[in-house]
């Protein structure tokens, strides 16, 4: 077997992977660690670094946040966008 017939199933599986609800599950998660990082170093004025913000996170909102998801992604109609928390309404600059 060559790498050239190995690239096909090696794309599938990555695609597959990509789709998989474990996976979404776990950018969505991260992607509100980073934005719990972000927020955290803001508010003491210096990087608190992704292991400290992912330990905080996951103490203080994970179980909420998971509970939110897991509601708003059974509930009819839910968004695209599966945030548990209400989008801002921010008016931009003219």
């Amino acid at each position: 077997m060559t790498s050239h017939t190995k690239e096909p199933v090696i794309a599938s599986s990555r695609e597959f992977v990509k789709q998989s609800s474990l996976y979404q599950e776990f950018l969505a998660e991260r992607e509100e660690i980073l934005k719990h990082k972000w927020l955290e170093s803001e508010r003491l004025g210096y990087d608190i670094g992704f292991e400290r913000a992912l330990l905080d996170w996951i103490r203080k909102h994970r179980e909420g946040w998971r509970a939110a998801r897991r509601q708003n992604l059974s509930s009819p109609g839910a968004a695209a966008s599966a945030s548990p928390f209400p989008a801002a309404s921010h008016k931009q600059a003219s």
